[in-house]
């Protein structure tokens, strides 16, 4: 079973960059389609980006889109989000888990959830 966990969130400028790390310490995650998720205080928990185990395609909502980068380095067992441009509106807890894709391309979580990592940014 994936369990993983997250990584490289703190507090950034407007403005500034992060990279988030996932991964599994015990268990390959090379063959799962991975996703990023995140949750802001007082909101729901909402996709952010993912992308699939087969080819590489990635997925982003319309909020983070030519913001944040998605990627995987199967040498590493890791997935990472790359996040640019960062907004106040980004701040939240960030989690990554295993993920699975409708025939509409949207995209779910299907495993359980890490510790998370939090993302502030803030002046």
């Amino acid at each position: 079973q994936v369990q993983v966990v997250e990584s490289g969130g703190g507090l950034v400028q407007p403005g500034g960059s992060l990279r988030l790390s996932c991964t599994d310490s015990t268990t390959t995650i090379n063959n799962y389609a991975m996703g990023w998720f995140r949750q802001a205080p007082g909101k729901k928990r909402e996709g952010v980006s993912s992308i699939s185990s087969r080819d590489g395609t990635t997925y982003y909502s319309d909020s983070v889109k030519g913001r944040f980068t998605i990627s995987r380095d199967k040498t590493q067992n890791t997935v990472y989000l790359q996040m640019n441009s960062l907004k106040p509106e980004d701040t939240a807890v960030y989690y990554c888990t295993t993920v699975r894709f409708n025939n509409d391309g949207s995209w779910y979580a299907s495993g359980s959830w890490g510790p998370g990592t939090q993302v502030t940014v803030s002046s």
